[in-house]
């Protein structure tokens, strides 16, 4: 362990090399630009003292050793000297303070890498182990291993897993079970959607049909028989045509293309428009309306009125004559809610987890005449998803049912 601890990976090496050659770079230029600025600034006074008439046409340097060297500088008319000596001692007293500063630092730099490498030393325990599995010749074995177990699973079949037994595969295994078990979902709520759809379709066909052999046996003659084969065909084809926009409507959604045109409107004005409405087509209940100021949300007001109207008929179907359906508006700290109740036959308990599956009604609801094709409250809950929004369903047979939905406030 002590081994590992003490080498370093190829990585924290290459960092290393990088920072000490830039540093000592960056201290051997300073050292040269500081001679040759001292050197221009010395040949530069030396010019000075030269008669302005003359021209330097060029220089060279002369001398035994550095302590008596003499720069010349040549003219159109002579040439000067002059002695480095003062200039050699300023310079190399400077020089030797910054050298004396770049060492300071250095060590300085020591301690700093030290103090780094100590606090990255996980990652490089960590680039060491990665390196010695890189130099591991990898075994394929467990990768075949795993592929043959995949391709024996049937693709048709439910509840089918993958299992190799390999404990290194285990966590894999557990990934693609999962995953498997999500898409074996999907199929069959796939399939059982298509099985419904054609049930529920099949129904008002089968009745249309129905009506139209008997119109083409009896109805010619028969005004009464002709009347009810109308009334029952109009009735069935405005069902069937119902049935496939809620499909449709669907659909949209599950591929995301039900587009919403968000803005911001007041739920009470939504609400009370339901509430009118309601109470003008729809004589045999008693509508009540408590509304609230400034209800303010962020919502598609054509889908929200939707979801809405689907509550409200709803507890319109199983509400006996007479009774009241309340809607109401509620506002708290930072949330709005809508909320429709009723008087009705209620929703027993455990029916209520399978409400806003889609073609699911319950026993009531199937012996009723107006029991729907069971998709209105998977649409309501699809426009409340969709406006990130909660809805919560109370209910006791024969009491009555209060279904509470609720949006973030409009800021």
């Amino acid at each position: 362990m002590n081994n590992v601890s003490n080498r370093t990976s190829s990585i924290a090496r290459g960092i290393n090399t990088a920072f000490w050659f830039n540093k000592l770079k960056a201290f051997f230029t300073v050292d040269l630009l500081i001679l040759t600025v001292s050197f221009g600034v010395f040949g530069y006074n030396s010019c000075k003292s030269i008669p302005e008439e003359e021209t330097v046409t060029k220089f060279t340097l002369s001398g035994e050793g550095y302590k008596n060297m003499v720069l010349n500088l040549f003219t159109d008319a002579g040439s000067y000297s002059f002695p480095m000596q003062q200039y050699i001692q300023f310079i190399g007293i400077i020089l030797a303070a910054i050298i004396a500063y770049q060492l300071l630092n250095l060590l300085g730099s020591f301690s700093h890498t030290s103090r780094i490498r100590r606090q990255l030393k996980p990652l490089n325990e960590l680039a060491l182990k990665a390196e010695a599995i890189s130099e591991v010749p990898l075994d394929t074995t467990k990768f075949e291993e795993l592929e043959e177990a995949i391709l024996k699973v049937p693709a048709d079949s439910n509840g089918a897993r993958i299992f190799t037994g390999d404990q290194d595969l285990a966590s894999i295994e557990a990934a693609l079970n999962n995953l498997l078990y999500r898409m074996q979902e999907a199929r069959k709520q796939q399939t059982r959607f298509v099985d419904d759809a054609s049930h529920e379709l099949r129904t008002p066909i089968a009745v249309i049909q129905g009506y139209a052999n008997m119109l083409d046996r009896w109805g010619k003659d028969d005004p009464a028989v002709l009347e009810e084969s109308i009334t029952a065909i109009k009735n069935e084809s405005e069902n069937m045509k119902e049935l496939i926009d809620q499909l449709l409507f669907l659909a949209r959604g599950d591929n995301g293309r039900q587009k919403l045109t968000m803005e911001k409107i007041d739920l009470s004005e939504v609400m009370r428009e339901v509430w009118e409405e309601s109470s003008m087509i729809d004589s045999d209940h008693k509508y009540l309306f408590d509304g609230a100021d400034d209800a303010f949300i962020n919502a598609d007001q054509a889908m929200i009125k939707q979801s809405v109207r689907i509550f409200v008929q709803n507890s319109a179907k199983y509400s006996p004559k007479g009774n009241n359906i309340k809607l109401s508006v509620k506002k708290t700290a930072d949330s709005v809610s809508y909320v429709v109740q009723d008087e009705g036959i209620g929703i027993a308990g455990e029916e209520l987890s399978h409400i806003f599956e889609r073609f699911y009604r319950s026993d009531k609801a199937r012996n009723s005449s107006s029991g729907g094709s069971g998709l209105g409250l998977s649409i309501a809950k699809w426009i409340i998803d969709a406006h990130k929004g909660t809805v919560e369903v109370l209910s006791r047979q024969e009491i009555g049912t209060r279904i509470t939905v609720s949006f973030g406030m409009e800021q």
